[in-house]
């Protein structure tokens, strides 16, 4: 059984008084503790998880609790699992093979067969975590691959579509059918899985690799776009590409579950310059990603920008770019900062972390972090872990809401306290609207004017409290849900008689 979260939070919403009246004034609780406290989970070259490419199945369900139970035991929130690396999948599909870094070979199933994907939601849920499925998009294959790509990888069963960039295998996203395909992909997962979010990383067109002068041998699906009338420059058509299929994605996930939330990671720097001091590769002429346009057009539900840099560095300022990001956002969207702590004991300490996340705290419009990646958890490289849990995840909190994409919040549950008649126990029961979409259940029970709140899974519908010595038993129950938006429902409230002892 999974330990229940507990920590002083509120509740700001409407209530129904259940049970006795009272004629004193309950004290409300403080504010509600709200932050997006994410971690990436890679699996390309077996980077996070699973670490090693054919493991027994037991092991790879082993360490795949090990990381969700070590990020619930951190406080974090989210975990943002990477669950197609490379035109593969780490779940059953009919549209990509196996990943060879699930099972060592491409195509080839797990044995005994397993669906991880369904594992980590469900396994993350219970421990109180969002799972966002993380996709990268147009990447075909990574470097050589472990081995011969398999009969139904896009490579070779659609060759026309995919080019040799250095040592990688890229999809065109000019070609209209690629962007159909890769929609279809994380269309797919969305519909059979219950996933908080659709996360992209920052893999469009590819990266330019060292010492290459290589460019993107698109000239197919350009000379089409031509000969159609295009009047676009080619760089422009890139960036129409790209922004195209962002826009279509980000609707057509909406148009299915419209509370499962769409996010980007992009690379830090939208463009040198901007702000003034900074310096640094221009995403937006490379990679033909134009970032801001789509947290400004609202196309996105979140962007994590990696804002890789320490606090010091002058042109590479993190503060500063957080800043600039947090300005490019009138559609009060949700702004995360990306960091990478990976270089914990090269450059930097874990208190450069530490600090970061003050900076974030400090910044109007930037409502969390997501950190790169978990193996230094796992490590607890330079002592992040206890740095984290000690000084700036003291306590846990809920993600950040997204009031745009509720659509039907559930009502207050119906709420029964009783107890024993020695007064020992109290029991706590609810029952919810048939039907109602409901994620997580934050129970709150004042004692001796204190408030203590519980984060429960939606499967929950009873808390049984026992009275401890010097602990009496709660006074006033509070129960919220919180839909799957992240939305707060009206809450049920119980407040103990004064004048009668407790039912």
């Amino acid at each position: 059984m999974h330990r229940l979260l507990l920590v002083p939070l509120v509740l700001g919403v409407g209530s129904a008084l259940l049970g006795a009246e009272t004629s004193a004034v309950a004290p409300e609780p403080p504010p509600l503790n709200r932050e997006f406290r994410g971690v990436w989970v890679a699996s390309v070259v077996n980077i996070n998880w699973p670490s090693k490419a054919g493991l027994p199945v037991a092991q790879q369900q082993a360490e795949l609790r090990g990381i969700l139970q070590r990020a619930h035991d951190l406080r974090f929130n989210a975990v943002l699992i990477q669950v197609r690396p490379a035109c593969d999948a780490l779940y059953p599909s009919s549209l990509e093979p196996w990943s060879e870094y699930l099972t060592g070979r491409m195509g080839k199933a797990p044995e005994p067969l397993w669906d991880p994907l369904k594992m980590a939601v469900s396994e993350a849920h219970a421990l109180g975590l969002e799972l966002h499925a993380w996709f990268n998009p147009f990447r075909a294959r990574f470097r050589s691959g472990l081995g011969p790509a398999s009969p139904d990888h896009i490579s070779v069963r659609k060759p026309q579509f995919v080019h040799q960039m250095g040592l990688h295998l890229w999809l065109d996203p000019g070609e209209s059918d690629v962007r159909e395909h890769v929609s279809h992909v994380i269309l797919d997962v969305v519909r059979r899985y219950d996933i908080d979010g659709v996360h992209l990383d920052d893999y469009f067109y590819p990266y330019p690799e060292p010492g290459s002068q290589l460019t993107f041998p698109d000239d197919r699906s350009w000379n089409r776009y031509q000969r159609s009338g295009g009047r676009l420059s080619r760089d422009d058509w890139r960036r129409y590409n790209v922004d195209t299929f962002v826009q279509s994605l980000g609707r057509s996930i909406h148009q299915e579950k419209p509370w499962v939330r769409f996010g980007i990671s992009p690379f830090g720097i939208w463009r040198p310059g901007n702000p003034a001091s900074i310096k640094g590769m221009d995403a937006y002429q490379v990679l033909y990603a134009d970032s801001r346009k789509w947290i400004r057009e609202g196309w996105l539900d979140y962007i994590a920008p990696q804002l890789y840099w320490p606090i010091q560095s002058r042109e590479q300022s993190f503060p500063s770019l957080l800043r600039w990001w947090a300005d490019q956002n009138p559609a009060r969207h949700r702004i995360f900062a990306g960091m990478d702590a990976t270089r914990i004991g090269q450059d930097r300490n874990a208190g450069e972390i530490l600090a970061q996340i003050g900076l974030t705290r400090k910044m109007a419009g930037v409502d969390g972090i997501v950190l790169w990646n978990c193996r230094v958890l796992r490590e607890n490289r330079g002592g992040l872990g206890d740095l984290l849990t000690r000084q700036a995840f003291t306590s846990p909190a809920l993600p950040p809401s997204f009031p745009w994409l509720s659509t039907n919040p559930p009502p207050a549950p119906a709420l029964s306290v009783g107890g024993d008649e020695d007064g020992t126990r109290l029991q706590v029961t609810w029952k919810t609207a048939e039907n109602a979409a409901i994620r997580w259940y934050v129970l709150r029970s004042r004692v001796s004017g204190r408030w203590q709140t519980e984060f429960l899974s939606s499967t929950r519908n009873n808390r049984v409290f026992e009275r401890m010595p010097g602990q009496p038993l709660p006074v006033e129950i509070r129960l919220v849900p919180i839909d799957l938006a992240g939305v707060e429902s009206e809450a049920a409230v119980w407040v103990r008689a004064h004048r009668r002892p407790l039912p």
